[in-house]
């Protein structure tokens, strides 16, 4: 009877400590709708890679694509997806976040401009529309690739298109639009048929950086919970890697838009720029473009890295 009653208190006590870890819950704020740039995060939700580690994950997209950072920064989300460009900004605007994680490792933004358009070089843009969705870096990023060819920011015409850039581009209402992103906009320009050009900012003279990255607050964040997190997207982007068609089934059964010829291509492109070790960063490829940002006028003053980004798994 002893032996029975200990097997009971003890399958009693896994029952509930297995509860109390499996409620360890995050919320994870997207930069925008679920596509695949998202796709660490969404396999390793359905792989059980969360639940693995004891978190449930609520994976959210926002309403407003600049919000996030900011929720993160108020405490009311765990991690916000952002970018590397605007987390220097938001930290010399005094939002107390940090980079704990890199989700897509290289620059997906570039200049797109029609291949049988007017625009072949960059010193083509002279006298020309360009349209744009975000100020501010972008108008950095475009004054540092053009000065390469003696082409000032002034010389340009900049348009703010809504979010329209491949639309606004194939309709000639401008010659070239900054912020496409390469795994989108150039095969959302080929299957309907249009030809695109990227000038691509890291062959443009612009130092490299980190398109997508996990911020959270310094002051506010649970270490021990992004450890698990991020290590979750690290055992998800292997699983991409080895497995590309197999993964691309899993994340467009998540939903049916997922499903279409532009996501397929899309997912295809993003694989290889996926971050293979997404707690680790370079701090000084941090540093160059904190510089770049200071050379520009951004930022007035350079910041310690290590308030910056961190490796939460040290």
């Amino acid at each position: 009877m002893m032996r029975r009653f200990f097997l009971t208190m003890f399958s009693l006590f896994c029952l509930i400590g297995g509860q109390a870890f499996a409620n360890d819950k995050m919320t994870v704020l997207l930069d925008w709708f679920v596509n695949p740039d998202h796709g660490p995060l969404i396999i390793a939700q359905e792989n059980g890679y969360f639940a693995d580690v004891g978190l449930e994950v609520d994976i959210v997209a926002p309403a407003d694509p600049s919000g996030p950072p900011k929720l993160v920064a108020a405490g009311q989300a765990d991690i916000a997806i952002s970018y590397q460009p605007q987390l220097h900004l938001q930290i010399a605007e005094g939002l107390p976040l940090v980079r704990v994680g890199t989700l897509v490792a290289t620059p997906l933004n570039c200049l797109l401009a029609l291949e049988d358009g007017p625009v072949k070089t960059l010193a083509d843009l002279k006298g020309r529309k360009v349209g744009y969705s975000v100020a501010g870096v972008e108008e950095a990023l475009l004054t540092g690739m053009l000065a390469r060819y003696d082409v000032k920011f002034s010389d340009i015409e900049l348009i703010n298109v809504n979010f329209s850039l491949s639309p606004a581009l194939m309709s000639g209402q401008v010659d070239a639009v900054i912020g496409a992103f390469r795994n989108f906009e150039l095969n959302q320009m080929d299957i309907e048929g249009v030809a695109g050009r990227c000038f691509y900012l890291e062959e443009e003279g612009i130092p490299s950086y980190d398109e997508l990255i996990y911020v959270a607050n310094p002051d506010r964040m649970d270490a021990d919970k992004i450890r698990r997190f991020i290590g979750a997207t690290e055992l998800a982007t292997q699983f991409i890697i080895n497995n590309p068609q197999k993964s691309w089934e899993i994340f467009s059964g998540t939903a049916k838009e997922l499903q279409n010829e532009l996501n397929k291509r899309a997912w295809a492109d993003t694989l290889p720029r996926f971050a293979l070790r997404p707690a680790a960063f370079d701090a000084g490829r941090y540093d160059r473009f904190q510089n770049f940002l200071i050379d520009s006028g951004l930022l007035s003053q350079a910041m310690p890295i290590d308030k910056i980004a961190i490796d939460v798994t040290r």
